[in-house]
């Protein structure tokens, strides 16, 4: 039966029509009975309220449906980059993707993020080609930017019958049948005719290509192929199976989701092309007791089972649902299940089988699997769940660090309680949501991935907990680094009657070389401080590390080594060690020259030629560094690298020195130095 599963994502830039398409996918499988419109508020799968008003996928939910005796379990996950973790995080457990761009705009800013992000996960995929219905699609220059910008092979495997107004069906290459849609029957019923003389020639061509994609992998078709003999379908396809699951070869297809073209052959596509379970290898693990060890589960219901917890929500029905993919054995309900990070058992009330928020119960989960489960109170996300008597850590997920900060605070003392709950909910269901209390300022921060993405959790404490805040302007997260390698000791002795306390610790810290946040080494030879105390050293060390001594943010790229010491049989203890590490830090930290860092983010500017001058004029008073202009048609797109800083409020200002015509999308890219100019102001304004 695993041979039948599919795990997929759907995954693209903002705007290309994901949401749209799930839609489709979910009509034409039967799940839904009417087709849900972005553009109306009512499309299935953005149920959130501020999805419905925004038209943008938020959160990726994940729905479950049939297609031709195959189960397809779909993960939408959100366009827009201050979401990027919900792709992250879904691209971990699926086993295969759906790679959407569009027609006209072709390959975007953030398809390339997701693209990488699948690269990273080592996710097969395959691309479809939406909106041919789109005045300027161009289905053969979107083929081409895919081919330049990923190091993949994207081959078509469909191609479309005209484009733009004159769009009026898909031509597949395997079968080399022409596929008319019935506009009356909302694209559910169709006809499949012989390729139109027009457009046979192109038609070859492109056959041609993908044939030669795929040849190499079975040594009789190249043997048909050379001889210009008839191929075996069936061979072709197999062979297409496999380089799609071998990262050998992305398929392309084509369509229009909004007009119901196109569907079905993207349904057959990942049922024919995208791997099972049973496809990808088998799972690895470290061993709890000898993290040096690798275990390996295999997608096999006989296996111990094993799942990783890939994300948390909270819902007004139930409560805390954990979002599970199963990879090996059985969960059932009822029963108990080890959490390897926390070592607590947990018991599995009740699993669900979601369609977007809608859901049913079911009584057994098993390998490859993606349900929901309650009851589970102490997991969170990247939490390995599996058998008590074999346990397995799975490997973790990693998330970038929140960027842009604000305070908050409540409107009455009766929003106290309620916004402490509410943060602790949210801060749970989404890793890259940080809530931390200034002791400074007595404030509460909350960080996050952006504006907008501050933005929905506040609207969300507003709506679904009920809370009245108000939030302070959005501040950039800085760090601070050393530039110098020092020597450093710290001494911490106190005697006061009776038993004292006493540490000395001798460290040595320099940058790290390789981007690394923190590097710890013990040198320590000859006992001269006893093993026991060495993690009390490096503990106190992290904590100084949280407030650097320029203005207090946290220090990054740290590598020390703690090489000498001493210690007092009576009075050392892990506390007097742990201050002494936190006063070696402190007194090196000052003489190490240390400078600030700031985030810089990637940001890529659509512009009509008219606007390039002062788009680009503008960039450069934010301190911005032009990378490249690639003209497109009638626009332009600039990339560049400017400072979060110098972004705050940028949305407005592009409208109102492009007329609104000008669009432009940021992701996180690096820190680096703050310039000494800038960074002199910024501290004096600390110092006041």
């Amino acid at each position: 039966m695993l041979e039948k599963v599919r795990n997929i994502g759907i995954m693209a830039h903002i705007d290309a029509g994901k949401t749209t398409t799930t839609e489709r996918i979910l009509f034409y499988t039967g799940k839904s009975h009417r087709i849900g419109e972005v553009h109306d508020g009512a499309a299935t799968m953005d149920w959130m309220e501020q999805e419905k008003e925004r038209g943008i996928t938020i959160t990726s939910a994940a729905t479950t449906c049939e297609w031709n005796g195959h189960i397809i379990n779909i993960i939408d996950t959100p366009g827009h980059v201050d979401f990027t973790v919900e792709v992250e995080r879904s691209l971990r457990v699926l086993d295969g993707a759906v790679a959407l761009f569009c027609a006209v705009g072709g390959v975007e800013p953030q398809s390339e993020t997701v693209w990488r992000q699948a690269d990273k996960y080592r996710v097969p995929r395959i691309a479809y080609i939406n909106k041919m219905d789109r005045v300027g699609a161009d289905f053969a220059l979107a083929l081409q930017t895919m081919n330049d910008r990923f190091a993949s092979n994207c081959v078509a495997i469909t191609i479309p019958a005209g484009e733009g107004e004159m769009f009026s069906g898909i031509i597949d290459l395997l079968s080399m049948k022409f596929r008319v849609f019935h506009e009356d029957s909302h694209g559910t019923t169709f006809d499949d005719l012989p390729v139109p003389d027009d457009m046979l020639e192109l038609a070859n061509s492109y056959r041609e290509k993908m044939l030669e994609a795929v040849a190499e992998y079975d040594d009789h078709l190249l043997d048909q192929f050379l001889q210009e003999k008839e191929l075996d379908l069936s061979r072709v396809m197999a062979a297409v199976r496999k380089a799609t699951i071998n990262l050998d070869m992305v398929p392309v297809l084509c369509g229009s989701s909004f007009k119901n073209k196109g569907i079905q052959k993207l349904l057959d596509a990942i049922i024919d092309f995208l791997p099972s379970p049973l496809d990808m290898a088998a799972v690895e693990g470290r061993d709890v007791n000898k993290p040096d060890k690798v275990l390996v589960r295999k997608p096999d219901i006989k296996e111990p089972s094993s799942a990783l917890a890939f994300k948390v929500a909270t819902d007004p029905y139930v409560g805390k649902l954990t979002y599970i993919r199963v990879y090996s054995g059985q969960i059932q309900a009822g029963s108990y299940v080890l959490n390897t990070e926390s070592g607590i058992k947990e018991r599995v009330a009740r699993i669900l089988r979601m369609h977007s928020n809608k859901r049913e119960d079911i009584k057994v989960a098993e390998a490859g699997d993606i349900v929901a489960v309650i009851g589970l109170r102490k997991t969170t996300t990247g939490d390995t769940l599996c058998d008590v008597k074999h346990p397995i850590v799975l490997e973790k997920m990693t998330f970038p660090e929140p960027v842009v900060s604000v305070s908050i605070e409540p409107k009455t003392q009766v929003d106290q309680d309620k916004l402490t709950d509410a943060l602790i909910k949210l801060a749970e269901e989404d890793p890259t949501f940080i809530v931390r209390y200034d002791d400074d300022t007595g404030q509460t921060i909350i960080s996050g991935m952006g504006e907008l993405h501050l933005d929905i959790l506040v609207d969300r404490l507003k709506r679904e907990f009920g809370v009245g805040a108000s939030v302070g302007r959005p501040s950039v997260s800085y760090k601070e680094a050393i530039t110098r390698e020092v020597e450093a000791e710290g001494k911490f002795v106190r005697q006061s009657g009776g038993r004292g306390q006493f540490g000395h610790v001798y460290i040595r810290m320099r940058p790290t070389t390789d981007g690394t946040e923190f590097l710890f080494e013990n040198k320590i030879i000859g006992g001269t401080i006893p093993r026991e105390y060495i993690p009390s050293v490096e503990k106190g060390i992290k904590e100084a590390m949280v407030n650097g001594i320029l203005a207090g943010f946290p220090v990054t790229g740290v590598h020390v080594e703690l090489y000498d010491g001493k210690f007092h049989e009576v009075d050392s203890n892990e506390m007097a060690f742990k201050i002494a590490g936190s006063m070696a830090f402190q007194n090196g930290a000052r003489r190490a020259r240390a400078v600030l860092l700031e985030p810089i983010m990637d940001v890529e500017v659509v512009v009509p030629e008219a606007y390039v001058g002062s788009v680009v004029g503008d960039l450069n008073t934010r301190r911005g560094k032009i990378n490249g202009m690639v003209p497109r048609e009638d626009v332009t797109v600039v990339s560049v690298t400017v400072p979060l800083s110098e972004m705050f409020g940028y949305a407005n200002t592009l409208r109102n020195i492009s007329q609104g015509r000008a669009v432009f999308s940021m992701q996180f890219a690096k820190y680096s130095p703050v310039p000494t100019e800038v960074s002199k102001k910024m501290l004096e304004k600390v110092k006041i």
